[in-house]
């Protein structure tokens, strides 16, 4: 049985980590004030709790460093493991902090985990506030045979389909990477359309209508029929929203199309041919005939990627959906839509 892992987090532990992948200038500003980096408020679950960070897999209290990711992730059958750091350049004002960091914590990848795991992949940390510089930092370090996905965190400044990303969108294709939405993202505005919700749970729950609406961006704005080759990972979305999604989509395409001339296809036929989400965290009960339904609302077995979203808490019942479907299409979700989607993953591309 071979598995590629989609989503596993690597994050910085602290801002001086990067001290030693930062220039002088950046470093004595760090040393000089009480900026701590883009952390606490902006993590993407609350950094203190188990859903963070599972019992037993902290660091020094702090996030799992390379050793403890080997021993808890990187078993026998994990042919691959694809990285996935979170950490919030795009809340910063400053341009200049944002793409320093941005820098500083690719080369951190590399240096950190990249050259010492040949196993693991990674996704670029980039300023999405800012396209064209987000761009340019994808070209610094694209060439890296590690990196196969850019980080774009689902809560952003705008939807990724305006015209404005159009810079990042054509980075992306042209290094034949994977735009990895993923959960989380501190834009500066509310979480929801109508407003800041009071708990966290709110916020979880809810963050299925943003991946919708960064969804339905991309597909209305014609991302996909300006750039035929791209390809996203909705990365922690869930899964069992998407049906529903697709079904309204498609409806109201029919009814509005003419505004979208350029959108030619129902866009659950779109999201089929250049979306995949992590099965992780697989948002249904233990049931099988509810299982099987939604895989065949989804319409297709390529869809669904294998991820344990370590050292996160959100695998749900991932393990039973694997015993319930056909055992060709476990090894779909284990490893071989992965292997298909990201450059380098595949056996004859890496010999």
């Amino acid at each position: 049985m071979t598995i590629i892992d989609s989503n596993v987090h690597n994050e910085v532990p602290h801002v001086h980590a990067l001290l030693p992948y930062l220039s002088d200038y950046w470093v004595e500003q760090i040393d000089n004030t009480v900026f701590r980096g883009p952390a606490g408020y902006d993590a993407p679950y609350p950094p203190n709790s188990d859903i963070a960070v599972r019992p037993g897999c902290r660091v020094a209290d702090g996030p799992p460093d390379l050793e403890m990711t080997q021993r808890q992730v990187l078993g026998p059958s994990v042919e691959a493991a694809i990285l996935l750091c979170t950490y919030a350049v795009n809340g910063l004002h400053n341009p200049d902090q944002a793409v320093a960091l941005a820098k500083a914590t690719n080369d951190w990848q590399i240096a950190e985990w990249l050259d010492r795991d040949s196993r693991l992949r990674a996704s670029i940390v980039v300023p999405s506030q800012l396209p064209h510089l987000a761009s340019a930092e994808i070209e610094r370090v694209a060439d890296h045979p590690g990196f196969v996905q850019v980080a774009l965190p689902a809560r952003a400044h705008h939807p990724y389909g305006n015209r404005l990303f159009h810079p990042l969108w054509e980075a992306i294709v042209r290094h034949d990477l994977v735009a990895g939405i993923y959960f989380g993202g501190a834009p500066g505005n509310p979480t929801t359309p109508v407003g800041w919700p009071s708990y966290f749970i709110e916020e979880y729950v809810g963050m299925a209508h943003v991946f919708a609406a960064q969804l339905t961006s991309l597909v209305s704005e014609g991302v996909f029929d300006l750039f035929p080759t791209a390809r996203v990972t909705l990365v922690e979305s869930g899964v069992t929203w998407l049906p529903a999604h697709l079904w309204k989509f498609d409806k109201e395409w029919k009814n509005l199309r003419l505004q979208v001339p350029w959108v030619k296809r129902p866009p659950s036929s779109y999201i089929r041919d250049h979306v995949r989400l992590t099965a992780e965290p697989w948002d249904m009960p233990a049931d099988d005939r509810l299982a099987l339904d939604l895989l065949d609302q989804l319409g297709s077995e390529d869809l669904l990627l294998f991820a344990t979203g370590f050292p996160h808490q959100s695998l749900g019942n991932l393990d039973h959906l694997l015993g319930v479907v056909p055992e060709a299409t476990a090894d779909r979700i284990r490893a071989t839509n992965a292997q298909s989607w990201y450059r380098g993953l595949n056996h004859a591309e890496s010999s």
